[in-house]
């Protein structure tokens, strides 16, 4: 039998866990002040900090240096706590082997095809850094940057601010891009994020979290049982350089139909074409909903061992699903193991890959007097 996320608490908290981690129950204390301490120092001299935030049953570390994720605690069933995201325990690491590990991605989250398009009118070359592709925003995306974190309470939620300039001509892109990043621990333990961005110049932006999530616990093993639902009846099929063709495939009577949630592993090798060339699972997935002026709720991930569940809200029309194909046992993470392939995975929130040379997919321009706003929120129980 499942327990709700009250019962967790209440459990996590008889076996003596501190109360204070323990957002929504009389004995919370929702608001806390997130704690900062030192991480490291980069190449260049940098200081790179590290931010402690708990709330409602959630806990975080987040990272000044690429606004990384590097552990995310939740209770399972019995209310006992495991960290849930793939990251490594020092920035040397992530400064030189991350795969994007917990990071925030940008300017453009996926992949451009070539690296160029063409925006009114005028071509523009951006850094390659994924064969003949750029991928996240070239080899010095926002996931290798230093944010500015200005950490908050606000009545019972807890946060940071993340902020960070991206230059005229930063990786090839166009335009000064003034990004904000809101992190956010809400007393019921939900993760939201808000971002917003404006430029001087038309570009294209698409920000997204590159969280790896393996909710048996980082470092357990693969992900093949956790069983995944995702609201959408279409996909967009890539060629052998993952760049999507245009087209937008019905997911029905294929590996890529997870309208009814089924294990990870229950298609994984099924042979089909989509999979082989991308060693696994590493698709958009057409969301049903469409661009939404709100979050509406389209994945739900569950690790039946455990009990502990992850549900994704979003605004927008895409849903990178990537199955951690490229781990390959070369990288050790927090718990002292090494990630292979399938020992987490990516569910990452999105405008469509190639969508600056894709005039069918929704558009990522933005333009001088605009707001680029999107909101993803996600929300845990066991």
């Amino acid at each position: 039998m499942e327990l709700n996320r009250r019962t967790v608490i209440a459990g996590a908290a008889a076996a003596g866990l501190a109360a204070t981690t323990l957002g929504g129950t009389a004995h919370a204390a929702p608001g806390r002040k997130p704690v900062r301490e030192h991480f490291g120092t980069l190449a260049d001299g940098t200081e790179v900090h590290r931010w402690s935030l708990e709330n409602g049953g959630t806990r975080m570390k987040v990272l000044s240096y690429g606004g990384v994720v590097q552990t995310l605690q939740l209770p399972d069933r019995h209310g006992r706590y495991a960290n849930v995201v793939a990251g490594f325990d020092n920035l040397a690491d992530y400064a030189a082997d991350s795969p994007y590990f917990g990071a925030l991605i940008g300017r453009y989250g996926n992949r451009i095809d070539a690296g160029r398009f063409t925006l009114d009118g005028k071509p523009y070359q951006l850094d390659v850094n994924d064969g003949d592709n750029s991928l996240h925003g070239g080899a010095k995306g926002f996931d290798k940057r230093v944010w500015d974190v200005e950490p908050f309470t606000e009545g019972t939620d807890v946060g940071l601010r993340l902020r960070y300039t991206s230059a005229d001509g930063e990786m090839g892109y166009p335009g000064t891009l003034r990004t904000r990043v809101t992190y956010t621990l809400t007393r019921h333990g939900d993760w939201r994020i808000d971002y917003e961005a404006t430029t001087d110049k038309a570009t294209v932006v698409n920000l997204t979290s590159h969280v790896y999530w393996n909710l048996a616990g980082e470092g357990s093993g693969g992900i093949e049982d956790h069983e995944l639902s995702i609201a959408a009846a279409r996909y967009t099929p890539t060629d052998s350089g993952l760049i999507p063709t245009g087209e937008l495939a019905k997911v029905a009577g294929t590996p890529f139909d997870f309208r009814r949630a089924k294990p990870i592993g229950r298609d994984l090798r099924a042979g089909d074409e989509q999979l082989v060339l991308a060693k696994g699972y590493d698709h958009n997935w057409v969301l049903d909903k469409g661009i939404t002026a709100r979050p509406e709720h389209v994945a739900t991930l569950r690790d039946p061992h455990s009990g502990r569940t992850l549900k994704i809200a979003t605004d927008q029309p895409g849903l990178q699903f990537y199955s951690g194909n490229f781990l390959d046992g070369t990288l050790t993470g927090t718990s002292g193991r090494t990630y292979r392939q399938g020992d987490a995975l990516c569910l990452e929130t999105q405008h469509f890959p190639d969508s600056p040379n894709q005039p069918a997919f929704p558009s990522t321009v933005l333009r001088p007097g605009q707001t680029y706003r999107t909101t993803t929120i996600h929300r845990f129980s066991a």
